[in-house]
């Protein structure tokens, strides 16, 4: 039977049927992966391993010290990019007139985000570890991971910036606010979430990343006291006990503690954000 004879009742069913089918295979592969790495790592999580610190390069002992390293670069690379995704965002999508800047803005946004990330660890290298002299450091891994996360948090948040109703200002500006006002007590507060999702899904990526890190962040086996010290964050930690032949039991424990702690960031992030859309509605 020709597909052109079928009704469109049926065509919708079918399609249906396929988007069903294609989010049920989605989640499976989330599934099978999330579950194949935490049974793997599940034989050496232990809150020792998760407290104490590697022997023998991680041959034994713990990833605490990577656990630090990580939050270090990651919390870093929030403070940077978050302001400077938002912001750029806000004047595009509030103050900017189509022109020129933008597109320029724009495009240099998109050639960002596609870079491969072992091309902003050799400019992490040239330019914060060499030239300006910050050493191999979690401020320097912190900063490239910034220029990672800062085209995914722009783009997200000048989406969601511009998909606040424009009645909303027009209310605002009517009553008497300036633009600012508008802007600062309006427009972001509807976009949060939106904005919030941005910041995530740059964190995920910032947390997760080994190659953009590898050439800044050095890799000491020691627990970071200042950002100037040189660290081992648990995406580097995973790289060196897989590739290097170190232990792979290892490698699959320390994979576990990651996903279980983009898990925790995610659910209590959404969490979040689920209660300030119904704040911010009233109920």
């Amino acid at each position: 039977m020709s597909f052109r004879l079928l009704s469109p009742k049926v065509y919708q069913k079918i399609m249906k049927i396929v988007f069903w089918i294609s989010g049920i295979i989605t989640i499976m592969i989330l599934l099978v992966i999330i579950g194949y790495i935490l049974f793997k790592g599940f034989e050496v999580l232990s809150l020792e391993f998760i407290f104490s610190a590697p022997i023998d390069s991680g041959r034994a002992g713990g990833i605490f010290p990577m656990i630090i390293s990580s939050l270090y670069v990651t919390l870093i690379s929030g403070l940077v990019a978050a302001p400077l995704g938002v912001g750029a965002a806000v004047y595009l999508a509030e103050y900017s007139e189509d022109g020129w800047i933008v597109k320029l803005i724009r495009f240099g946004a998109e050639t960002l985000a596609s870079i491969p990330s072992i091309v902003f660890g050799l400019f992490g290298l040239s330019f914060f570890v060499i030239f300006l002299g910050l050493g191999w450091s979690v401020l320097s891994g912190g900063l490239v991971l910034a220029l990672m996360a800062l085209p995914t948090i722009f783009k997200v948040a000048e989406v969601s910036i511009d998909a606040v109703p424009e009645s909303y200002r027009e209310g605002s500006l009517a009553l008497g606010a300036t633009k600012w006002e508008t802007v600062y007590r309006v427009v972001l507060p509807a976009a949060t979430p939106g904005i919030t999702t941005g910041v995530i899904l740059g964190m995920a990526r910032a947390i997760s990343e080994a190659a953009a890190i590898l050439f800044a962040v050095g890799a000491a086996l020691t627990i970071p006291v200042s950002i100037f010290d040189p660290g081992r964050p648990l995406p580097l930690h995973l790289y060196i006990l897989a590739t290097e032949g170190i232990s792979l039991e290892y490698a699959f424990g320390t994979a576990a503690v990651m996903v279980i702690i983009v898990l925790i960031i995610t659910v209590v992030t959404n969490n979040m954000v689920d209660r300030y859309q119904k704040k911010l509605m009233g109920r």
